[in-house]
């Protein structure tokens, strides 16, 4: 190994709604400079920045917010951190995956072109883009009908947040766009394309969120019975040909050098999913360690000896986070989107004004009024579906629920029964692994909601289990420099790099063993709403779905935009 005095590596995080870089030192993994870049058009899930109206459940986001962060978050990370250029040995990057766009041969995003920018379909599908359903469920039903090999990989069941089910959408309701489509790629990848100026592939957002298994995709045949004009998707439109984690994808092109401020010819690692890299910098490289990233929605990642087939996963990758061993993928599709959704449209306003007066946030102030409480005080149970269910029912649609709410029920209330729903959701998603075989015996926490005290310790309480948390703010960034000094060659592999470069506090919350209890009764309740609504007893949810979707009146050509820039804002994020 070389002597890596001296050396560093730049890692970026791109998340829902910001990029994140980081610079890094390869001695012991200490965050030098960091900088962070708001996307300045959001999420799109409304309109498109022309005013073209969006229909039920799309998110799309402009592929020039993620060049913004090489160009304003990596030379301010870099300047901060006092690292010269030539110091900097590599650079590597994750993503949320799946998020995909069309673009041309050369990686021009088609919604650059301006004969595409008011197609919706030309931008960039965001992970938590819904409104591929219909497609999912023929996915779904055509690969069981077929046996297809690849499903039991999945849980049974593929997400309409992957990349076949968009892919599939965007010939079906804009064929011509799509003939003119001569790539569809994971965001993660077209980001790696734009920092070297070489397109690969990677062998990780393949395998999870791409059905990539046993070496191929599914085959030509079985494309082709979803819609004739999808059977050569791969072969024309995408490569079998697939980059390992922790390879480099080329070296720095003259025009990314200038964007970023570092040198031509640097190292530019494959791309990894945001979740997926976390593991590494937390120093998780072994069996049994549930990491927990969490944010606007949840990701739960687990190491495994062996192959196992769990029901509801978005799948299980040999070699898919780590070489050697089959990394599992379970998540939520709202987390902290949730608390952000109720702070956002149901607080009333004497909480607003008492927030302002001690210089709090809503979330800080609902906090602090719900931490009080024990378990049960509220008297509610909520199901933790208003996004949709990712693990372990893999129902986008799915909805959320609030039971037990009386002329007494207050807001901090609502606020604590939800996060207690989403630690409900990942207590049942350990139980579905454990039950599958593959074991978890302790809880690593990433991601920003790790700095809610009161969260934690839910967590803690309703799964009976101790939490470690990550010690680093940007953690998939740090994992990402991490990915990037294994592409370098300063560490032989990702397993070295951990154990140099990883920041974790271990078992910083440990259950009450009281509440632990008290939770258990609670949770049995859950799992009775969760079973009656998600498993076919009640359809309910699915009929409300369907009548949210059924076409709505047009609205007047004379609309105002939906603030004076005619920009549509952002999601706020917990």
């Amino acid at each position: 190994m070389p002597d890596l005095q001296g050396q560093y590596t730049v890692g970026v995080d791109f998340g829902s709604e910001s990029g994140r870089a980081v610079v890094v030192r390869l001695l012991d993994g200490v965050t030098l400079g960091e900088a962070v870049t708001p996307y300045a058009h959001g999420v799109m899930d409304t309109r498109l920045p022309d005013g073209t109206k969006l229909g039920r459940e799309w998110a799309l986001q402009h592929p020039q917010d993620y060049l913004d962060v090489f160009q304003q978050a990596v030379p301010a990370a870099l300047k901060a951190s006092g690292v010269a250029p030539e110091q900097v040995v590599g650079i590597g990057i994750d993503f949320t995956a799946c998020t995909m766009l069309p673009t041309t041969a050369q990686g021009v995003p088609l919604c650059f072109l301006p004969q595409y920018a008011s197609r919706p379909h030309a931008w960039v599908k965001l992970w938590k883009h819904h409104a591929a359903q219909p497609q999912a469920d023929r996915i779904n039903a055509l690969a069981e009908a077929r046996g297809e090999s690849w499903l039991p990989r999945y849980g049974g069941k593929i997400s309409s947040e992957w990349f076949f089910a968009k892919a599939l959408q965007i010939l079906e309701e804009d064929p011509e766009l799509y003939a003119s489509a001569e790539r569809l790629i994971e965001a993660a990848d077209w980001v790696v394309w734009q920092l070297s100026g070489e397109e690969s592939r990677s062998a990780c957002v393949a395998g999870y969120k791409a059905m990539h298994q046993d070496g191929h995709f599914p085959d030509p045949e079985y494309f082709g019975a979803l819609n004739p004009a999808f059977a050569d998707v791969v072969q024309t439109r995408m490569s079998s040909d697939l980059a390992a984690l922790g390879a480099s994808a080329g070296g720095l092109s003259a025009e990314a050098a200038r964007w970023t401020g570092l040198k031509a010819g640097t190292p530019v690692a494959v791309a990894n999913v945001d979740a997926h890299v976390t593991l590494p910098a937390a120093g998780v490289v072994e069996p049994g360690r549930l990491v927990a990233i969490m944010g606007t929605s949840t990701c739960h990642v687990l190491l495994g000896e062996q192959m196992r087939e769990v029901p509801g996963m978005c799948g299980v990758v040999p070699g898919g986070v780590v070489p050697g061993l089959y990394g599992y993928e379970a998540g939520q599709s709202g987390v902290g989107d949730i608390f952000a959704w109720f702070v956002k449209n149901a607080v009333p306003p004497e909480y607003h004004a008492q927030a302002a007066a001690e210089g709090l946030s809503l979330h800080a102030l609902l906090e602090r009024e719900a931490a009080g409480q024990t378990p049960g005080e509220h008297g509610l149970i909520a199901l933790d579906w208003i996004g949709g269910n990712r693990s372990v029912l893999v129902d986008a649609n799915l909805s959320g629920m609030i039971l037990g709410l009386t002329l007494q029920t207050r807001a901090p209330d609502i606020y604590r029964a939800l996060i207690e729903a989403t630690a409900y959701g990942t207590r049942l998603i350990i139980e579905t692994f454990e039950a599958s075989g593959v074991a978890v015996h302790e809880l690593v926490v990433a991601g920003g909601l790790k700095r809610n005290a009161m969260l934690m310790q839910i967590y803690a309480d309703v799964t009976g289990r101790p939490l470690s948390i990550l010690d680093a703010e940007q953690g998939p960034a740090l994992g990402s420099a991490m990915h990037a000094a294994v592409a370098a060659d300063a560490y032989p592999d990702i397993f070295a790099a951990a154990r140099a470069m990883g920041q974790v506090q271990r078992n910083v919350y440990i259950p009450n063993p009281a509440a632990q209890a008290a939770y258990d009764g609670l949770y049995r309740d859950y799992r009775t709403l969760h079973d009656y609504f998600g498993r076919g007893a009640n359809e309910v949810m699915h009929r409300l779905k369907a009548h949210g979707r059924a076409p709505q009146p047009e609205e007047p050509q004379d609309v105002a935009p939906l603030d004076e820039t005619g920009e549509v804002p952002g999601e706020v994020s917990a």
